[in-house]
């Protein structure tokens, strides 16, 4: 039997206890308990956050190759789903997605902690280079080739410039909301879209 697995990837400094992260996990289990939903604490590394992401999917697959595999990213975790739904082509939700993380997040070398986590740690230039290494090229359409991607962003975003997100992802499916903020506001009542999206059942 086909089971379906939804991956949440949070943002940066954020953590599974985030409020979409929360919405995201209750929806499901409500309206779609059949589905397995997986929601690290992501590393705090970008090789360490990949190589963790990709173990939960890799790992499960190999348990049943009837699996499938959907991906709901938000800010950064939208620009590693875009590389993880590249590499295993799969559908990914991107929420105010981080286009060039590696430049925005070069304001934050040094010393960091999490909110949610009080974790310390520590953010070096070596990865954003990591960050760099991992950007993929603009999704394309064309007549042989389905588009994984359905991308929302808020024009009230006062981390990332949304018209970044808005150009790269042109030829995704791409919802464009006037006002809200980085934490994409109402993002809650977008979830039945995001399942229809997800085909899930």
């Amino acid at each position: 039997m086909t089971q379906q697995h939804i991956l949440y990837i949070h943002g940066f400094n954020s953590s599974p206890l985030s409020i979409k992260a929360e919405q995201t996990r209750g929806f499901f289990a409500k309206y779609y308990p059949k589905v397995v939903f997986h929601c690290p604490q992501v590393a705090t590394t970008p090789s360490a956050a990949l190589q963790q992401l990709e173990d939960i999917v890799e790992q499960s697959t190999e348990d049943s190759t009837k699996d499938s595999w959907a991906l709901i990213g938000s800010s950064l975790g939208g620009y590693f789903s875009n590389y993880l739904s590249e590499k295993y082509d799969i559908p990914a939700v991107l929420i105010n997605p981080s286009v060039t993380p590696y430049k925005l997040l070069s304001d934050y070398i040094g010393e960091q902690k999490n909110p949610y986590t009080d974790e310390v740690y520590f953010v070096t230039e070596q990865h954003m280079h990591q960050l760099k290494a991992i950007e993929q090229v603009a999704p394309k359409i064309d007549s042989e080739q389905k588009n994984n991607y359905l991308v929302m962003v808020q024009t009230g975003d006062e981390v990332l410039d949304y018209q970044q997100a808005a150009t790269k992802y042109q030829y995704c499916q791409l919802i464009v909301e006037q006002g809200g903020d980085h934490s994409f506001i109402d993002y809650e009542q977008h979830l039945p879209a995001i399942a229809d999206f997800l085909q899930l059942k």
